[in-house]
């Protein structure tokens, strides 16, 4: 019986079951697609490659503190533990040295990627104060989207108590669109609120 028990603490703790996100793109957003773009290639239709969630750091420069806090609710609002990031070139007028640790990133793909933009489209956008919708124009022209938030706390994961100084973060969509239209198509599909292009700039 010890034996059985050991193995079965073994086993990953993966949830069972396909993220919610992943399901609707399955079943609702790759069959609009294919009308919509007009293929059925499934090599074609544009999906996630992979979510990038960096935060810079500056302060870190003088408080390393303020990295590790940075580190922690990176890591709590991705679910996977983040690496540091490096300065690349010394700026003596900011006391910053090469190689010098000033940010963090997580890049997410599979599971985690999909239940991380679950929790960022329904969750913490919607917490974000007088959120009027995503920028519509901020693709890189290659069916990549970009996007600003100007603090951690609108995660739910993160612990105000613990977490007291506001921490901006970058998300980067990479995806397998050929250009920025197919891309915007997929992701208003997926849900990622954009604003109509001509209803301006607002942005979280």
């Amino acid at each position: 019986m010890a034996k059985k028990s050991k193995a079965a603490a073994s086993v990953a703790v993966e949830p069972a079951g396909t993220p919610r996100m992943l399901e609707h793109y399955l079943t609702t957003v790759r069959p609009h697609l294919e009308k919509t773009l007009g293929t059925t290639n499934p090599h074609a239709i544009p999906k996630f490659e992979k979510i990038v969630v960096s935060m810079g750091v500056g302060a870190a420069v003088t408080e390393k503190k303020y990295l590790d806090e940075a580190i922690g609710a990176l890591a709590q609002v991705t679910g996977q533990k983040p690496i540091a990031t490096l300065s690349k070139a010394a700026v003596s007028g900011f006391k910053l040295r090469e190689n010098l640790p000033i940010g963090c990133k997580v890049t997410l793909r599979g599971r985690r990627m999909y239940e991380f933009f679950d929790r960022l489209v329904a969750v913490a956008l919607p917490r974000v104060r007088d959120f009027r919708g995503l920028k519509a124009n901020a693709f890189d022209g290659n069916g990549n989207y970009s996007l600003g938030l100007s603090e951690q706390m609108v995660f739910p994961e993160i612990n105000p108590d613990r977490y007291t100084r506001p921490q901006g973060m970058n998300i980067t969509f990479v995806t397998s669109a050929v250009s920025d239209d197919d891309a915007r198509e997929f992701l208003v599909a997926m849900g990622l609120p954009l604003k109509k292009e001509g209803e301006g700039d607002a942005a979280a």
